[in-house]
């Protein structure tokens, strides 16, 4: 990794067009070894842009392929291999290639923009658990503002609730910025079975309040004066706060390194892990905004330092 992080450095400008061509493997190989203990076992998956036609995009993942593990990610890209990648297509370059970087051809395709996602807790259905994962979602007309203030507010709630402590003991939730939003993640010491996710975070409708989600929820809303709900279903005006990606079978986007997109054409922002102390800043949309794959680059060493201790 050492020739490619180098290569990373004399093209800080080039992140993601190295020899002159979209690619987004060097700043995904360059993260993923950053995050090696946080992805470990988990499946990858990719979100691949594309750039006209009647579908947006596609998911890769390895429910659908052979499976892709940060260790093969990081093996695979080499400063040769995105240079084949520039000039060529899978077919052309097939007897140039080892198997497993044909494997990451087909997550991570040349020329198109992909956002970096993993299985939260495998793939597969109904499997153990071992994060929590919260996603704040805005709805229209929400601003980052409001959605900084929620997730903020959000965090306060979790590290307060006294039935938790009982259930989990301490817990420190790891906040990430997505490039438009905010994710919250509760780890467990032990793995436990879907059913824990049932009994005590996933969201119901018709009782609110019976999980934790629903009654932090409206805890946060009360605090915030703002309109915030437990699930997934989006309304106006509304944040949502939605735990349904974190059974297995369900994707989620890497914590730092990310590439968000607007479009199959525009970067719009990209993926960090924050602290709570930066919730505090004032026009921190502004500053998240600005944000480019070349700053995640030279801050990675720093950035990684907020991931819990058991994932540096």
């Amino acid at each position: 990794m050492a020739s490619l992080s180098n290569f990373a450095k004399k093209n800080l400008n080039n992140i993601v067009k190295p020899f002159g061509q979209t690619d987004v493997l060097l700043l995904y190989a360059l993260a993923g070894e950053k995050l090696k203990k946080y992805l470990k076992d988990r499946e990858l998956a990719s979100k691949i842009w594309i750039p006209s036609g009647n579908i947006p995009y596609v998911i890769k993942r390895g429910s659908k392929l052979e499976p892709l593990f940060v260790d093969d990610l990081i093996k695979a890209v080499t400063v040769e291999f995105l240079k084949i990648r520039s000039k060529k297509n899978l077919g052309s370059a097939k007897d140039e290639i080892t198997d497993l970087q044909k494997n990451v051809w087909q997550y991570f395709v040349p020329r198109k923009l992909a956002d970096f996602f993993y299985a939260t807790n495998h793939e597969g259905t109904g499997k153990p658990i071992d994060r929590i994962f919260f996603d704040l979602d805005r709805g229209k007309n929400i601003s980052i503002e409001q959605a900084q203030e929620t997730v903020k507010t959000f965090v306060q709630v979790i590290e307060e609730d006294r039935e938790l402590e009982k259930l989990l003991g301490n817990v420190d939730p790891l906040i990430c910025w997505t490039g438009n939003s905010f994710h919250v993640f509760i780890f467990l010491d032990q793995a436990k079975p879907n059913s824990f996710y049932e009994k005590y975070f996933q969201y119901s409708k018709n009782e609110p309040e019976a999980s934790f989600t629903g009654r932090w929820a409206k805890k946060t809303s009360e605090k915030t004066k703002l309109k915030v709900m437990g699930g997934h279903e989006k309304e106006d005006n509304y944040i949502n706060i939605d735990p349904s990606q974190t059974p297995s079978g369900k994707l989620c986007r890497i914590p730092l390194g990310s590439l968000h997109m607007k479009d199959a054409k525009t970067i719009d922002g990209i993926s960090i892990p924050i602290t709570k102390k930066i919730l505090e800043e004032k026009n921190l949309a502004d500053k998240f905004k600005k944000y480019t794959a070349r700053d995640v680059i030279e801050n990675l060493d720093e950035l990684v330092k907020i991931l819990p201790k058991k994932f540096r």
